[in-house]
């Protein structure tokens, strides 16, 4: 089931980000350099974007993915993981979460969505590009924003 997030979740969901960063692709990244996980209602949904989570059928967060207004037409999305036991075809996590971000954006009128993901994680890269993310430049950015893997890959999708 995918919702949209509560402070209830606020631990699991700091738990499921840190467990496949840090652990599944050794990204090395701490909470301290991501301090928008902290705080997600100011972070993503206060401002205009929103923040959904993924729930398996014990209630349990197995996924997440959230939208960051940066101005009126371009959006971030930012902390889009699923649990691997809860990834694939079979499951449509991820593609139930990206469905419900996709249509939150359109309906608020965003014209571009911006994203970034490590280099390493080649999986994510191949959903990116199904779904219509090009990959860009840093130098090709329509605004400017910190993320803190340096060896990150860029992808931009037109709305």
């Amino acid at each position: 089931m995918i919702t949209v997030y509560d402070d209830s979740y606020k631990e699991e969901v700091i738990k499921l980000i840190m467990h496949v960063q840090n652990v599944e692709y050794e990204v090395g990244i701490s909470v301290k350099e991501q301090p928008d996980i902290l705080d997600i209602h100011s972070n993503y949904i206060n401002d205009g974007g929103n923040f959904w989570i993924a729930l398996n059928d014990n209630g349990e967060v197995v996924g997440s993915i959230g939208l960051q207004r940066k101005t009126k037409g371009v959006a971030v999305l930012k902390k889009f993981f699923v649990y691997k036991d809860y990834r694939g075809k079979e499951f449509g996590t991820g593609k139930k979460l990206y469905e419900a971000l996709l249509d939150f954006a359109k309906k608020q009128g965003f014209s571009k969505i911006i994203l970034d993901t490590p280099s390493k994680a080649t999986r994510s890269h191949g959903f990116y590009n199904k779904v219509g993310f090009k990959e860009i430049d840093k130098e090709d950015l329509p605004i400017k924003y910190d993320y803190p893997d340096r060896n990150s890959i860029i992808f931009l999708l037109e709305l």
